[in-house]
């Protein structure tokens, strides 16, 4: 299998997550629509229950990406098919348990957690995602771990396809029956989504097996052992950032209406953060591909003793995300208003969180990208335990903050950002006492800093001039926001952020080492 560069991997990645969350875009934007923020209310309260299970598998493909860079580094072939249905295995088991959980106390979670009634038919909907998606990360953690990141990239974008054809088509067809049956058969096009990428992947697999001569089995039951004793840390990390947004869906309505509002003031107020949040999240996109990327890349360097490309990979690594955090920062904050308005004419409601939750970028994107960076080199329960802190103090604020009636929803919001700076700023503690990276602050953080101040100033002025000049929101914001991104690109070529020879293969690193 041919392997891919870091950066080609990150831009495969970053391409295909940039599609995806386009389609995502066109998945909720339609149900955004149909079923408003009351509808997407009921989603929200129901997807934070998978994406706490993708947070307790998520430690299982990164393990296999990482376990087969390893031994395909050594030349163990057997070895990798061996991990691989190992982790086919968990995933049937963990899936199924979670799947099994959710039909059998949905009802009760509703009461228990004293959420809308009506959100119990996207919970049951969500319930039959868990098996088919974890199938999923499995076989890309396979290909992540030979450095081919194009089946992944492919399989993300067919899954998302599949979900907003079956997601959106559910949610139109059952919308007579009520806004909350709408809801529940747009929560099941995750499952449908995951079918279809599934099938994909494991095409591509079976061909790989013929292809590389995977015809042997290595039989060795401590692999499952190595699998969980690697993914362990890596899912309760995960975990950690999930049920801090499940407990959002818990706490921010029962808060709200602790503070004297009413509750469908408060699922909308938690639909308009869900909607908000997926334009937050849209940088991480790139940060995500960079950290699919890097972990089998640094895990097969360091195996191999390979200390300074390990550095020069993660400082390169930190600089490139900042990059793409810093802009996406400014351009959230001055233009969430124009932005909304775009996305979702006549339901922009919510552009104030947009505004202070996209603060929050930065230190999002460098906690992904450091986190990345310490599992690579096997330290995995250093970025555990800053998780964890970082997500402490984020519930304790918003326990705090929300109740307060003149706060809000920004109560939580406040909680988010303090929570990542504080993990960011301790998992880049560790990598500078542990593994001595002296990256360059005035590359990493001080050029794309001022780089995105000097773009933003433009950006803002043009939106309010073709505004006055055409009456058109759309044309001003495509316009300034195009003009914004070619400013930008030629700051980070005047100021020297990158040279030439970091966006290659690290030729010279390889010599040297």
């Amino acid at each position: 299998m041919k392997k891919q560069s870091m950066l080609k991997g990150t831009l495969i990645l970053g391409i295909s997550g940039i599609i995806a969350k386009i389609l995502g875009f066109f998945f909720r934007w339609p149900l955004i629509m149909l079923i408003g923020d009351e509808g997407m209310g009921y989603y929200q309260m129901a997807f934070p229950l998978l994406t706490v299970f993708f947070a307790a598998a998520s430690g299982i493909p990164i393990a296999v990406s990482k376990l087969v860079s390893e031994r395909s580094a050594l030349g163990d072939k057997g070895g990798v098919l061996n991990i691989i249905n190992k982790a086919m295995m968990l995933m049937v088991i963990i899936g199924g348990g979670f799947s099994a959980f959710i039909l059998l106390f949905s009802q009760n979670l509703v009461s228990a957690l004293r959420w809308d009634p009506k959100a119990y038919y996207s919970i049951v909907a969500i319930a039959f995602a868990p098996v088919i998606v974890g199938l999923v990360g499995a076989f890309r953690g396979f290909f992540q771990g030979h450095q081919n990141m194009t089946p992944t990239a492919i399989s993300e974008v067919i899954e998302q396809i599949a979900r907003v054809v079956i997601g959106v088509g559910l949610a139109y067809i059952l919308l007579p029956k009520g806004i909350e049956f709408s809801a529940a058969g747009a929560a099941f096009g995750a499952a449908g989504g995951g079918v279809f990428g599934l099938i994909y992947l494991l095409y591509k697999f079976n061909r790989e097996k013929v292809r590389m001569g995977f015809d042997k089995v290595t039989r060795d039951n401590r692999v499952l052992t190595k699998i969980i004793k690697v993914a362990a840390p890596i899912s309760i990390g995960s975990c950690i950032a999930s049920l801090t947004s499940l407990l959002d869906s818990i706490l921010i309505p029962q808060l709200l209406f602790k503070a004297g509002f009413d509750y469908k003031t408060s699922t909308m107020a938690l639909g308009q953060l869900g909607k908000v949040s997926v334009l937050v999240h849209l940088p991480l996109t790139l940060a995500l591909g960079l950290s699919a990327s890097l972990i089998p890349i640094i895990a097969s360097e360091y195996i191999k003793g390979k200390k300074l490309s390990v550095i020069k990979k993660s400082e390169q690594a930190i600089c490139f995300s900042m990059v793409i955090a810093f802009p996406c920062c400014l351009g959230l904050f001055f233009m969430a208003d124009p932005i909304l308005n775009l996305l979702f004419p006549g339901k922009a409601e919510g552009y104030m969180l947009l505004k202070y939750l996209s603060i929050s970028i930065p230190f999002m994107v460098m906690t992904q990208i450091t986190t990345a960076i310490l599992q690579g080199v096997g330290k995995l329960y250093s970025p555990l335990i800053n998780s964890l802190i970082g997500g402490i103090v984020k519930i304790i604020l918003t326990l705090i903050l929300v109740p307060i009636p003149q706060l809000y929803v920004f109560g939580g919001i406040i909680g988010t950002i303090v929570g990542y700076i504080i993990t960011s700023l301790l998992n880049l503690k560790v990598l500078i006492r542990d593994m001595k990276i002296k990256f360059s602050f005035n590359n990493a953080l001080a050029k794309p800093a001022y780089s995105s101040v000097f773009m933003i100033i433009p950006v803002i002025l043009i939106h309010s001039k073709f505004l006055a000049l055409y009456g058109s929101e759309a044309i001003a914001t495509l316009s300034s926001i195009t003009i914004g991104v070619i400013i930008y690109c030629i700051l980070i070529i005047v100021f020297r952020v990158f040279d030439y020879n970091d966006l290659m293969d690290r030729v010279k690193v390889k010599r040297r080492n």
